[in-house]
C-alpha cells in the first residue's frame, strides 16, 4: 500500500514493493535531507528510488559494507554502447581513463602513482603554506562588513593548493572551476542535452588545456605532481596519455569540488551553534575533532554508486543482477541512529566518531589526508582571525544533489 510520511508531504512509499518517490528536486528536500534520510532510517532502510530507477541503502552499515564489497564497484560491467552519446565523447573519454570509475589492475596502477603525493605525512607539510593563504584571504574582506565566503574563501583555498601541487599556474583557478562546474554537471539528476552538450565542450577544452601543459612541463619538469606523473608515463610504468589527462583533470576537479562544498557546510554548521565558533577551535585536537564532525554531520556528497558484477544479493534482501546500479546514500548512512548516539546533534566530542563521507574500500578517496588539513589550517585561520563572524543571512542549499553544497553563504565579519 503507498504510505505518505505524515510530516513528508514530498515523500510517498509503497511498502508492498519498496518503491519510493521523492523528487530530488524538491526545495523542501533540497534545503533539510536529513528529515527524509530519518524517516528512511526507520521505515525504509533499502528502498528502489523511482526517481533514480536504483536500489538504495541508508543505513551505516550496509553502506559501509557495501563501499568495501568486491561484487559491485565502479566500472561498469558491460562495455556501453558509445553511439547514443557521441555528443559527450570527451568527457566519456576522461572518465573512461579515470581512476575514479576503474577496477584493478588498472586503477590499482593508476592510484599507486597518485598516492605519493597524498599520504599523510606528505600533505602535512602543506599546512604553513595552507595557513598562510587562508590569513592572505581574509587580509582581503576582514573589515567589509558583509562576504560570501564561498568565493572569498571556501573556494580559493582548496583550488590554489592543488594547482600548486599540480604545477599548474594559479592564476587559471577560475577557468579550472568554471570547468569543473561544467563537467560536474554530467553527475546531476535530470540534466539535459544543453548540460551534457556544455560539459562535453568543457572536458574537450579542459583536456587541450593538460594536453598543452604537459608539453611545456616536458621541456621543463619540476619539482611537482604532474612532472612526477609525465615522468611515469615516460618510464616503464606505462601511464598512457589518456590516463595522464584524465588522472591530471580528476585530481583538480577532485582536489577542490568536495571540499568548497564541505568548507561552507562547515562553517555554517559551527555558526548555527551559536555562542563563540572559537570554541571548537581552541587546540589542534579540538580542531581536528570539530572538521572530523563537520564531515558527518553535513557531508559535501550524498550518493555514491556501484555496478553489480553479476547476480548478487544484498542487504535486506535485495537482489542485483549485473550490470544493475545501486546507490549508497553517504549523507544518510552519516545520520544513521543505529551508528551514532543523537546523530542529528554537532557534537565534536562524541565517542562514536566515524563517517562514511570519504566513502571505503578501494575508492576511499584519495585525497581525504589534504582535505583534513585543509579544513583543519582553513578553519582555525578563520575562526581565530574573525571572532565575531556571524551569519548575515540563512543559507540555502544548490539544487544539486547529489553535490550537497550551499548557493551562497554570507556573513558579517
Amino acid at each position: 500500500m503507498l504510505q505518505r510520511a505524515s510530516a513528508l508531504s514530498y515523500l510517498d512509499f509503497d511498502a508492498s514493493t519498496r518503491v519510493l518517490r521523492l523528487d530530488p528536486h524538491e526545495s523542501a528536500f533540497v534545503q533539510d535531507p536529513y528529515a527524509a534520510y530519518a524517516w528512511m532510517h526507520e521505515h525504509a532502510r533499502a528502498f528502489f528510488w523511482a526517481e533514480f530507477g536504483i536500489w538504495c541503502f541508508a543505513g551505516y552499515d550496509d553502506v559501509n559494507s557495501l563501499l568495501r564489497d568486491r561484487r559491485v564497484g565502479r566500472q561498469p560491467p558491460v562495455p556501453f554502447d558509445p553511439a547514443p552519446r557521441l555528443h559527450v565523447a570527451n568527457f566519456d573519454l576522461i572518465e573512461a581513463n579515470s581512476m575514479l570509475e576503474l577496477e584493478p589492475p588498472v586503477h590499482t596502477k593508476l592510484r599507486t602513482l597518485v598516492n605519493r603525493a597524498f599520504v599523510s605525512r606528505q600533505v602535512e607539510r602543506l599546512r604553513p603554506r595552507i595557513e598562510a593563504l587562508a590569513n592572505e584571504l581574509v587580509d582581503r574582506f576582514e573589515g567589509a562588513g558583509e562576504v560570501d565566503l564561498l568565493p572569498a574563501f571556501a573556494t580559493p583555498v582548496p583550488i590554489t593548493v592543488i594547482a600548486e601541487m599540480l604545477g599548474v599556474p594559479v592564476e587559471m583557478g577560475p577557468q579550472l572551476v568554471d570547468w569543473s562546474h561544467r563537467m560536474v554537471a554530467m553527475y546531476m539528476h535530470g540534466r539535459t542535452r544543453a548540460v551534457e552538450d556544455d560539459a562535453d565542450r568543457a572536458a574537450r577544452e579542459f583536456a587541450d588545456f593538460v594536453r598543452g601543459y604537459a608539453r611545456e612541463r616536458r621541456a621543463k619538469p619540476g619539482d611537482d605532481l604532474l612532472s612526477l606523473l609525465i615522468s611515469a608515463h615516460e618510464s616503464g610504468e606505462k601511464l598512457t596519455e589518456d590516463e595522464l589527462v584524465s588522472s591530471v583533470i580528476l585530481l583538480l576537479n577532485a582536489g577542490h569540488e568536495a571540499t568548497v562544498h564541505q568548507t561552507g557546510n562547515a562553517v555554517r554548521a559551527v555558526l548555527m551553534q551559536g555562542g563563540d565558533p572559537g570554541r571548537f577551535f581552541a587546540s589542534p585536537q579540538a580542531t581536528a575533532a570539530t572538521v572530523e564532525e563537520c564531515l558527518r554531520f553535513d557531508a559535501p556528497l550524498h550518493m555514491f554508486r556501484r555496478y553489480a558484477y553479476g547476480p548478487t544479493e544484498l542487504p535486506e534482501g535485495v537482489v542485483l543482477q549485473a550490470d544493475e546500479q545501486v546507490g549508497l546514500l553517504l549523507g544518510a548512512a552519516n545520520r544513521d541512529s543505529r551508528a551514532f548516539a543523537r546523530p542529528h546533534d554537532f557534537d565534536p566530542a562524541r565517542a562514536d566518531q566515524k563517517t562514511v563521507a570519504f566513502g571505503a574500500g578501494i575508492h576511499f578517496c584519495i585525497g581525504a589526508p589534504l582535505a583534513r588539513v585543509e579544513m583543519q589550517a582553513a578553519l582555525q585561520v578563520l575562526f581565530r582571525r574573525l571572532p565575531r563572524i556571524a551569519l548575515a543571512e540563512a543559507p540555502r542549499y544548490r539544487d544539486t544533489y547529489h553535490f550537497h553544497g550551499l548557493e551562497r553563504l554570507m556573513v558579517t565579519c
